[in-house]
């Protein structure tokens, strides 16, 4: 049976659970005088910026759908949200996307200036598994939480498909080559974040696999999404520049399928994200919602 979907009530409820993160970023980030000051304020422009926080809030819905305490899921929340920052900061930069926006304000290398900004994405990366170890709960799932994190951040994964993102291989461009990048550059993250929730509240198998499927599922519409936002979204509501993937002739959901196949694609995949986690019931009634609003989302 599906899970009713009450955008209204999710909304308020994310709120609240984005409140208790923000809370947690600020307080992991309050770091001793031995760190430069320079050094602390560039990480905490970058982390703190006002934002959606999918992939925390993501850790904290699967640990709740899977019978686990929100509390006990922080820390992974606030570890994935840091890598998350770290890849930003680091795909502005100039011999990557070479972006100057960044959620409405300058980029960090903006801001500031290049050196400061690879070493603030450097110390939020080290930073996330600092947190992860010293905070997770129950703590004989530290080991496993960090296993799962660094994989998802490494070279297999996010930090490869940006690679071939950057360097898309020779020859004609094919759906499965532009999926592969995005499993990689954008899914493992959101993956991870659902698998972290499930670890911390040690989940039956079953639901594990559950929450990992949706976040497949979600990854790929968040992605194509992105791409349409690129393509026809509103600058002043995305708070980025948007059009450089056609600028750059970078392979993309539109630019392969056309915009109409690209929704359609991404409404598919919101619907099989749902269907993964029917078997959850009610306990996952806001991972349903946030489904539905990444295929609408306008940011």
């Amino acid at each position: 049976m599906a899970v009713a979907v009450c955008w209204s009530d999710t909304q308020r409820y994310l709120a609240e659970l984005r409140t208790a993160v923000d809370a947690a970023l600020d307080r992991y980030t309050q770091l001793p005088p031995e760190c430069p000051a320079r050094l602390r304020e560039a990480m905490r422009y970058s982390l703190l910026a006002e934002g959606k926080r999918l992939r925390p809030l993501l850790v904290l819905l699967a640990t709740e759908a899977c019978g686990g305490k929100i509390g006990d899921a922080i820390a992974a929340a606030c570890a994935v949200e840091m890598i998350h920052a770290y890849s930003l900061i680091h795909d502005d930069l100039p011999a990557m996307d070479d972006d100057d926006l960044r959620r409405g304000r300058p980029t960090c290398h903006r801001q500031y200036d290049e050196a400061t900004a690879i070493l603030a994405g450097d110390a939020l990366l080290t930073l996330a598994f600092e947190v992860l170890a010293k905070h997770t709960s129950p703590r004989d799932k530290v080991g496993e939480c960090c296993a799962l994190l660094s994989e998802a951040a490494g070279p297999c994964h996010l930090v490869g498909g940006q690679v071939d993102d950057m360097f898309p291989e020779s020859g004609d461009p094919t759906l499965e080559r532009l999926e592969r990048i995005h499993r990689r550059k954008t899914g493992a993250l959101i993956e991870v974040s659902l698998v972290l929730g499930a670890v911390v509240a040690n989940a039956e198998e079953y639901h594990r696999q559950a929450v990992a499927e949706y976040g497949r599922h979600l990854g790929l519409a968040f992605q194509i999404t992105d791409d349409l936002l690129d393509a026809e979204g509103d600058e002043a509501i995305v708070g980025k520049r948007l059009g450089k993937d056609q600028d750059r002739k970078k392979l993309t959901f539109p630019g392969l399928l056309g915009i109409e196949e690209s929704r359609a694609r991404a409404a598919v995949a919101v619907k099989q994200a749902c269907r993964t986690v029917d078997g959850l019931g009610e306990s996952a009634r806001h991972l349903v919602a946030v489904a539905h609003y990444i295929a609408e989302r306008k940011r």
